[in-house]
């Protein structure tokens, strides 16, 4: 189990509890935190399976090794309920279980004590997996079929959760401390690729051929994978990392330029977010025909080769369509959600938006500040402002979509806020070093940011994150001065901001009431706000 740091704001219990949403008995089997889960920590998992792409099945087993922290009778492990429970075995018997929803709750005869030393069961499974029509957006398996007619088979949880397709603790909270063992038997002809290195394979003698992985560092349950297809192996060594890219036979040619990308990509990220975070389990580019996800050291690419998001600007600036979003922005997950991971998918901004805000820090590094804010400017428009970014706690809640745009530009505007960037690159920096293969809550980067920053920036993270409106600055003019407030905040927001008047910049700090200010003004209408800088309305009066 990854540390994890921090509590739940009280504003995901509020939410609940006030009936803005109904959640149920599923939900909080999936999303919640009981006896049966916090008694246990995962240490690793050795998935042993195999998949029948004509029958679109999985069969086979996962030992998964733990520690109590409580003594404990019952265990909850997930296990989605369309997949059949075959038997689980502990000490060479079968255990009892029951089930409930996703939930496998697991009898041991006599309760294992406190701290003992490691246990270990093997838990058989076998079934269809769900198929995602719309992968990565909604969970489950993609099967299909190259142009060669080869089949070629993914597939992306996040959100919908791991145990669709394998027996796990399926919680954020815990990931396995020694990493996981993925083998996989596929048909021969075809190769699997899943997380970190790469052991070796075996021809079964029954017409499919296992590949076997290993990932020795912690992951989260969502990012283990597998990857089936008709794949060739790109490998380079850059400055020390061994980059390795697995892609359809039919577009190695095209790879080979096309992911030329990654290296002044890992130059920047390393040098703004510190080093690599995985680097003894490599990083791989796999091609799948889904679009993407951050598979922790084996990113899904399906951006089809082009810049932008298969082909469009999401900015609507142009910038976007410099670099290949797919790219960079799974890639940022690595630094963000995969090392430093929320505890519960309700603070999953902590994974887009730092990731969002990550693509920003790529065009910045590569074309310079100017075009990084046309950029931030352009994702303004993504912003809906139809829910909180902060979802509900404990029932598998995510918050809205914004917590990608909005989450970002959140970001953006603390950097100007503190408005000094020798101290927000190191900021940045420090917290993906200090918080590295760590699990995390949004109040325990609040007080983080406060700290590193020596500012109270709580009112202003509290706002993106919690509401659906954007700060509103109203201008006016009193006896020749401005005066200025925030309006649609609490009454302690009281952000700082830079307006231009008369091609001048200059700060002023206002709060919720109307502050006159020393700043002359003649014509009102001068006066606007650096915009591409700060996430906010203006009014002028």
């Amino acid at each position: 189990m990854k540390k994890i740091l921090g509590f739940a704001l009280f504003i995901g219990f509020i939410q609940t509890m006030s009936g803005q949403a109904n959640f149920s008995r599923k939900d909080s089997l999936q999303g919640g935190l009981r006896p049966e889960r916090t008694a246990y920590d995962v240490l690793h998992y050795d998935l042993n399976i195999t998949i029948n792409p004509k029958e679109k099945t999985i069969s086979g087993y996962n030992d998964i090794t733990f520690k109590t922290v409580e003594t404990t009778s019952t265990i909850q492990v997930d296990l989605f309920e369309n997949m059949q429970v075959d038997s689980i075995i502990y000490q060479n018997k079968k255990l009892n279980y029951s089930r409930e929803f996703n939930a496998v709750f697991i009898n041991f005869p006599n309760p294992i004590q406190k701290e003992v030393t490691e246990k270990s069961i093997r838990f058989y499974y076998s079934g269809k997996p769900t198929i995602a029509r719309h992968a990565p957006w909604d969970g489950g398996f993609v099967f299909k079929q190259d142009n060669n007619g080869k089949d070629w088979i993914g597939v992306a949880v996040q959100g919908t959760g791991a145990s669709l397709w394998y027996p796990v603790k399926d919680t954020q909270t815990d990931e396995p401390d020694y990493g996981a063992t993925i083998k996989v038997a596929v048909p021969n002809g075809l190769m699997n690729v899943s997380n970190g290195r790469f052991l070796g394979s075996e021809d079964l003698k029954n017409g499919y051929t296992r590949w076997d992985w290993e990932v020795k560092n912690p992951i989260n349950t969502y990012d283990i994978t597998v990857n089936v297809g008709d794949y060739v192996l790109l490998h380079e060594n850059y400055k020390g990392l061994d980059l390795d890219y697995y892609v359809l036979r039919e577009n190695e040619a095209k790879a080979k330029v096309h992911f030329e990308e990654v290296k002044p990509m890992m130059d920047c990220f390393q040098s703004k977010f510190g080093e690599y975070p995985f680097a003894n389990d490599g990083y791989k580019l796999v091609e799948t025909s889904y679009l993407g996800m951050e598979h922790q050291s084996a990113v899904a690419y399906g951006n089809k080769y082009l810049k932008g998001y298969l082909g469009s600007d999401l900015s609507g600036t142009g910038v976007g369509l410099s670099f290949d979003f797919i790219i960079i922005h799974e890639t940022g997950h690595e630094w963000f959600g995969n090392s430093i991971t929320s505890k519960d998918i309700a603070d999953m901004w902590i994974h887009e938006g730092f990731t969002q805000y990550a693509e920003i820090v790529y065009v910045e590094c590569q074309q310079g500040y100017e075009k990084a804010m046309t950029y931030a400017k352009g994702l303004q428009k993504n912003v809906k402002n139809d829910r909180p970014i902060i979802g509900n706690y404990s029932v598998n809640s995510e918050g809205s979509g914004d917590m990608y745009p909005k989450g970002a530009l959140l970001l953006n505007t603390l950097r100007h806020v503190i408005n000094e960037d020798a101290k927000w690159w190191k900021l940045l920096l420090d917290y993906s070093n200090t918080f590295k293969h760590q699990i995390i809550d949004t109040e325990t980067v609040i007080a983080y940011f406060n700290k590193e920053s020596g500012m109270n920036l709580t009112p202003i993270f509290n706002h993106y994150l919690q509401k659906t409106t954007i700060p509103k600055l109203e201008l006016k003019t009193v006896k020749g001065k401005l005066a200025a407030r925030w309006t649609n905040v609490d009454d302690d927001f009281n952000m700082a901001v830079d307006l231009t008047y008369q091609n001048k910049t200059f700060r002023i700090q206002p709060n919720s009431t109307w502050t006159t200010t020393k700043v002359k003004v003649k014509n009102i209408i001068e006066v606007a706000p650096k915009l591409h800088q700060f996430f906010i309305e203006y009014k002028l009066l």
